[in-house]
């Protein structure tokens, strides 16, 4: 390798060896001690794993992202609703409780948040706020104003969304 040293008006050109390994890195690691060597294998390891892990996350991320793409395509194709539901013969009317959840689950949705998100900006576990969006647990009006303002709306707003919601299935 050539180094340029400059001195005053003139110019020096000093020849500057450089050992290079005979095969990739492994010089360098003969020079090392068992206990370096591990470290140096360890942290590899864990490269190869963290690059692994970001793959993975890359092709989730991805696999959700065409997810929203087809619902949203899926979406402004005419949509029925569900006025109401039949068992065993007999004509039953969607309960308040199921209106509350099937908003929460479609404003949920929509904005392509997770409910884990929701769920721990809302501040209510993850598990109540699923029995919530099913209609299996009534919600207090505290925890409706939580998890409506973690979607972005205020309560009174929600609540004109289930009660439009709840007008269309007794239309």
């Amino acid at each position: 390798m050539d180094m340029m040293t400059f001195t005053e008006g003139q110019t020096e050109v000093k020849k500057v060896e450089v050992s290079t390994p005979s095969r990739n890195g492994t010089a360098r690691m003969r020079e090392l001690t068992p206990a370096q060597r591990r470290a140096v294998m360890f942290a590899q390891q864990q490269v190869l794993r963290a690059r692994a892990a970001k793959k993975a996350k890359d092709e989730r991320q991805a696999a959700l992202v065409r997810m929203w793409q087809e619902e949203d395509a899926e979406t402004t194709k005419p949509r029925t609703v569900i006025r109401k539901r039949e068992t065993m013969g007999e004509v039953k009317e969607v309960s308040l409780r199921e209106a509350i959840g099937h908003v929460l689950r479609d404003l949920r949705t929509h904005d392509h948040k997770t409910l884990r998100e929701v769920s721990e900006k809302a501040g209510v576990s993850l598990g109540y706020l699923s029995e919530v969006e099913r209609g299996q647990k009534e919600a207090s009006s505290e925890l409706l104003a939580s998890i409506s303002e973690s979607l972005g709306l205020s309560t009174s707003q929600m609540l004109r969304m289930v009660a439009d919601y709840l007008d269309s299935v007794d239309a």
